[in-house]
């Protein structure tokens, strides 16, 4: 049954990254060049990738969750905290004020405490917000029980926290792909175990080849969206220590990020190294 779900949620996921694909590039939301950047080389790449993958993973997981005997309350957890780190995300991608040098959480946060709501800030409190609401949706227990609300409180850290995290490592391309894909792989209990795994592997699959092929980029939507979905996945099949555990890391991961380059990082150790060229054209 395990692997029927996974295979479920993987193909739906691909599918409708396909579909998504097919479907803008015929339709692109304000023409094409409003979704063109420029990449790490300086050549030009094109953000469409992201709404894509969301797609993807929102179709996979919804699917691949609905197949199994957990109700609904899992596959709706999973689209909310999915389809609004899209959303947020692609705000972000689409209209920030690339005039304005406002970087990371400390930057955007510091900028809401003077009255400036930035792009970025949007970003934080939407997706901090569709967070929480899927925690609400996908906590079990009693709903308003001091343990409910201590566990919802932790799940909705960890699907944000998560979401960021897995944004600031997409730098370069397919990097935000492999470290979702190692992070589903992770053993976890619960309704999105299996599921979430698939909707993962098949989106990436479907978009492997223009990522890595440096044609199109996830950007914040599809990076937000994996994250989103990696964090709801761990949220709601793991015990209370182990996600407490794991919303530390990824908040001590974010505040050191700050700091240090993941990149360079990632430049030094050479397994890492390995990992993250996989794939990849050659610099």
């Amino acid at each position: 049954m395990s692997l029927l779900r996974f295979l479920t949620a993987g193909a739906a996921a691909a599918a409708a990254t396909v579909g998504a694909r097919s479907y803008l590039q015929k339709n692109p939301p304000g023409g094409e060049e409003r979704w063109m950047r420029t990449n790490h080389r300086g050549e030009p790449i094109s953000l469409m990738e992201g709404p894509e993958v969301a797609a993807g993973v929102a179709a996979g997981a919804l699917v691949g969750s609905l197949a199994g005997s957990h109700g609904v309350r899992p596959a709706l957890a999973a689209t909310v905290a999915t389809a609004g780190a899209a959303y947020f995300g692609e705000m972000d991608d689409l209209h920030e004020d690339t005039s304005v040098r406002t970087k990371g959480i400390k930057g955007h946060v510091g900028a809401l405490m003077h009255g400036e709501l930035t792009t970025g800030g949007m970003k934080i409190l939407g997706i901090g917000g569709s967070a929480m609401a899927a925690a609400a949706i996908g906590t079990p227990g009693g709903k308003g029980g001091k343990r409910w609300m201590v566990d919802t409180a932790v799940n909705g850290a960890l699907i944000a926290a998560t979401a960021n995290l897995l944004n600031l490592l997409d730098l370069r391309p397919g990097r935000a792909l492999k470290s979702t894909a190692i992070l589903t792989a992770l053993p976890a209990a619960g309704p999105l175990a299996t599921a979430g795994t698939g909707a993962v592997v098949g989106a990436g699959a479907a978009a492997w080849s223009d990522d890595l092929g440096e044609r199109t980029m996830l950007g914040d939507a599809g990076a937000n969206a994996l994250g989103a979905l990696a964090g709801t996945r761990l949220a709601l099949g793991w015990p209370l220590p182990l996600r407490a555990a794991a919303l530390a890391g990824t908040v001590a991961l974010t505040v050191i990020s700050e700091k240090v380059s993941f990149s360079q990082v990632i430049a030094d150790t050479p397994w890492l190294r390995a990992v993250d060229d996989f794939g990849r054209r050659a610099a």
